[in-house]
């Protein structure tokens, strides 16, 4: 079962390298993206790549309309008081009612993670790396849910696919770095 799920981030860094035209598409369509994600691969510092991915996060976290707006604040408010039964009903309705708003998937892998069901949360990231391929956040997550199921290759495959879209990532760095060193380790 290890390789087909690494296979979702090969498959995800391939649609980023190879279909850069497409991505405008995705998502939420917000303008801003291609820009934002050019600025990215070339940002300078850990602290600007941040400032960037504030930016994209900003435009992904846009619900499509008030509906899914009341939704979204449904799943943060249950979340911070960790009412995670309460965040996923919630996220289950944001995707049944609007399947193509990738963050309500990423949401709902989210609080699928925190529940411990890492299978429904994969699926999830699937569907959001389907509308959404350059979905950082989303392909980070896959790399935790390897690091929790002990797959070293997988968590460092994903943490190097999210480097590609965001190389000065400082997150995305130390989870390569704990990867390796946890790899170097059992080489010992």
């Amino acid at each position: 079962m290890k390789a087909p799920r690494r296979s979702i981030v090969r498959l995800a860094v391939t649609l980023v390298l190879a279909c850069a035209a497409w991505f405008a598409q995705a998502d939420q369509n917000a303008p801003s993206l291609d820009g934002l994600f050019e600025r990215l691969t070339v940002a300078g510092s850990a602290d600007e790549a941040s400032r960037i991915e504030a930016e994209i996060w900003q435009a992904w976290y846009e619900p499509p309309g008030e509906e899914a707006g009341r939704y979204v604040l449904q799943i943060e408010s249950a979340m911070r008081l960790r009412q995670l039964d309460q965040a996923l009903s919630a996220s289950d309705t944001l995707v049944e009612r609007f399947p193509s708003f990738a963050e309500g998937w990423n949401r709902r892998a989210t609080v699928r993670y925190l529940l411990d069901d890492l299978d429904g949360s994969v699926a999830d990231i699937e569907r959001t790396l389907a509308l959404e391929p350059r979905h950082f956040g989303a392909i980070s997550g896959l790399g935790l849910i390897f690091l929790k199921q002990d797959d070293l290759s997988g968590a460092l495959e994903a943490f190097e696919a999210v480097l590609e879209l965001s190389p000065a990532s400082r997150s995305a760095r130390e989870g390569a770095e704990r990867v390796r060193a946890r790899m170097n380790d059992r080489d010992i």
